[in-house]
């Protein structure tokens, strides 16, 4: 036998420690027992660390598994008493035979987890010790446990390395990748990872908006005149001045006060003269600026040719408003407030500055800056984006001033989403009637950048009906007049039935208030809206966009798509109104619904003096399947919408009697009609003798789906071509059902 120095036996020594190499020589060991037909007896000792001191193991050490060595036998003796100890005889295992393993299998493919009795008897037929039998069943559950174990591991190391190559091919494209605009790497994000970045940019926007005025009031130097009128000046001189304007607001606010006064003077002049500053168009029912009088009037600072390379937009409009003047006042200096006014105009309003905070509960006197995103409900139109003081001013005892007016070298320092606009002195004028009433007399006076509108609405924007003056007196006096039916106890039967209690009839129109007012958020070309143009097979126009609902209750949660798509009718706004709100009519449209043996009107509200103007509830039966559906109308001179949505039964119900709204889910779909812009055009069909003479109509079909309700999945092109060929379907109905193919 060779010899080992002191040195290398110490290392064979560490070597054969190692809990790996015990393992090692166990299997070994089986071998060798193996070919010796189970017969002979094998023991083997192997030392090692983690034994412990003075312990060993055999070979069936390991068949049992450490801590449950035994094989019920007498496994201890005392020693002769002369040593004063117990001491431990070392234990000896006998390795089962291959037909025992062999039965022990058998019982362990039918229950891995034998019962005491089924160890019993598996132990008398071998004649092994129940105890042995139980490490047996224990080794193999872990044996089987750890092999599952390694095939798992191996799965998930074959996923790892796919992808590990997948995120170096993307490090590759974003690379070799760049955008166009600023020359750093594009990061290819789509769908709802880009809906998410679109409106945490536009938040990010407002807020650096924010800072930016803060630190225009805290910076130092000499102060530069404000102007109300633009001046000939360079980018790089508006940037100049924006970071090194003197002192701010903290410095300016005298003359912010100076300019917003003689803005005020010219708002007032504007309101109130006739002839020759406005002069009455009869063709188009409306007055018109006369511009050279204007000039005349009210002389500003700038160039003609600055002036022709933008679109100035005048106008002025007048109307009763069903509400007292110190409410509307503050509703005007309140922006969420003024928001909710305007749910078709207005989708972004945030308070920049506030310059002045006036006084008493009106503010009268104080100053606001305010950026805002007006739009149309139509993703054809860009969104507009502005910039300007608001400031609320008592002329005398019975009426008021609500300025709204840019200042461009504050102006030019905002960074806007969409259209940049400007305001010249613009708002309105609004006087007491002392019978809960005021009378408002608006004018618009927009200047913004000349930009690519789609066909059909070009002519509502080039001749300044977007946002008119009118517009915006129209959907004022809309909104007040739901608010006087929303308190109202005295509105005709017929106009309102199926809600027979107050509080039930609050629910319902405030509920329908909140599902139009997603809709508008939903329908618009704001910021927060990423649409994208597809191409059908019929050749139509239609958009869609994407958006995750994570955490607004009042819609369902998930993946949201949404479609949208236009079309020129020949019929005055008010006709094509009347036949999409008619629910004798809708399943000439709703393909949604078609199969409904019968359409029941469960509730009607009126929230309007105009017929139109009502909250609807149906319920429609296709079959043993019952749907119920909520539907919002409201019109005016300038817009009318139809807005729907399929409602749970039990939880409108609950509404009806007056219960918590907050608790219905809501994805609204409807129209948007506006009159096309043709006044003197004829029409070829009119539901009300009044109309006769108007022009046709643009009508804007929106469709929203719930595509999942996991916020992560990607929109899949079949959700695309499902959506699209919806609202292809929806307006040939229409067309079809009003003969207008052509």
């Amino acid at each position: 036998m060779s010899k080992f120095s002191d040195s290398e036996a110490a290392a064979i020594g560490d070597f054969l420690a190692a809990p790996t190499l015990s393992l090692s020589l166990a299997g070994i060991f089986r071998g060798e027992a193996a070919q010796g037909g189970g017969k002979e007896e094998v023991s083997a000792e192997v030392s090692s660390e983690n034994s412990g001191q003075g312990k060993s193991r055999s070979v069936e050490d390991f068949e049992l598994g450490e801590g449950e060595q035994g094989n019920g036998d007498d496994d201890e003796e005392e020693d002769d008493g002369n040593g004063g100890e117990n001491k431990k005889k070392r234990k000896r295992f006998h390795r089962h035979t291959t037909a025992q393993i062999r039965q022990m299998e058998a019982l362990f493919k039918e229950s891995p987890h034998p019962d005491e009795k089924q160890r019993l008897e598996l132990s008398k037929r071998l004649g092994l010790h129940p105890r042995q039998v139980k490490f047996w069943f224990q080794n193999r559950r872990t044996q089987v446990k750890a092999i599952q174990e390694r095939h798992e591991n191996s799965l998930l190391k074959s996923e790892i390395e796919k992808l590990r190559e997948e995120i170096k091919a993307l490090r590759g494209i974003a690379k070799t990748t760049s955008c166009p605009m600023c020359g750093f790497p594009d990061n290819h994000v789509t769908g709802g990872e880009e809906q998410r970045l679109r409106i945490e940019n536009s938040k990010l926007r407002a807020e650096v908006e924010k800072l930016r005025y803060i630190n225009l009031s805290y910076s130092h130097g000499s102060s530069s005149n404000l102007s109300l009128y633009p001046r000939e000046s360079s980018d790089q001189e508006n940037k100049s001045h924006l970071v090194a304007c003197s002192g701010g607001f903290r410095h300016e606010k005298s003359r912010i006060k100076e300019v917003v006064k003689q803005s005020v003077e010219e708002l007032s002049k504007m309101a109130t003269m006739g002839e020759p500053l406005w002069i009455r168009s009869y063709e188009a029912g409306r007055e018109m600026l006369n511009y050279d009088e204007y000039v005349k009037e009210f002389p500003f600072q700038g160039s003609e040719a600055s002036v022709q390379m933008k679109s100035i937009e005048v106008s002025r409009d007048s109307g009763t408003i069903l509400v007292g003047l110190p409410w509307l006042v503050q509703s005007f200096m309140d922006v969420k407030e003024w928001k909710r006014l305007f749910p078709s105009l207005v989708t972004e309003a945030d308070i920049i500055e506030v310059i002045n905070n006036g006084e008493g509960d009106n503010k009268d006197g104080a100053i606001l800056l305010i950026h805002a995103e007006i739009q149309m409900l139509t993703p054809m139109v860009p969104a507009r984006g502005i910039c300007f003081f608001r400031h609320c001013k008592q002329l005398n005892a019975s009426s008021w001033a609500i300025l709204d007016v840019s200042i461009d070298e504050l102006e030019d320092g905002i960074s806007s989403s969409g259209v940049k606009c400007r305001k010249r002195p613009s708002g309105c004028i609004i006087e007491d009637k002392s019978n809960g009433h005021c009378k408002v007399t608006w004018v618009e006076h927009l200047e913004c950048r000349k930009t690519t509108v789609h066909s059909l609405y070009r002519t509502i924007v080039s001749r300044g009906l977007a946002f008119s003056a009118k517009r915006w007196i129209s959907t004022l006096q809309q909104q007040c007049e739901r608010l006087v039916f929303l308190v109202a106890t005295n509105v005709p039967a017929k106009n309102s039935s199926g809600v027979p209690t107050l509080a039930g009839k609050k629910s319902i129109l405030k509920l329908s208030q909140k599902m139009t007012s997603s809709f508008c958020r939903a329908a618009g070309a704001s910021s927060s809206n990423s649409w994208s143009k597809v191409s059908t097979k019929a050749g139509d126009d239609i958009r869609v966009a994407s958006r995750k609902n994570l955490n607004d209750n009042g819609e369902p949660l998930g993946t949201i798509l949404s479609a949208t798509t236009c079309a020129w009718f020949p019929l005055s706004h008010q006709a094509l109104f009347d036949f999409l709100r008619d629910e004798q009519r809708r399943h000439e449209w709703d393909i949604m619904i078609k199969g409904s043996s019968a359409i029941r009107l469960v509730a009607n509200l009126a929230k309007g003096q105009d017929r139109g103007n009502a909250v609807t509830c149906l319920a429609m039966e296709a079959g043993e399947r019952k749907t119920w559906l909520l539907q919002d109308s409201s019109t005016n001179a300038s817009e009318s919408l139809v807005v729907y949505s399929l409602v749970d039964i039990a939880a409108m119900e609950s509404v009806i009697a007056g219960c918590d709204r907050n608790s219905i889910q809501i994805l609204p779909s409807g129209f948007s009609i506006l009159p096309d812009g043709f006044e003197s055009k004829p029409i070829l069909i009119t539901s009300r003798p009044e109309e006769k003479g108007l022009g046709g109509s643009v009508l804007t079909v929106v469709l929203q789906i719930l595509v999942s309700n996991s916020s992560s999945i990607k929109i899949s092109a079949e959700s695309i071509d499902s959506i699209s060929h919806l609202v292809s379907c929806t307006l040939m109905s229409i067309k079809k059902s009003l003969q207008c193919q052509d």
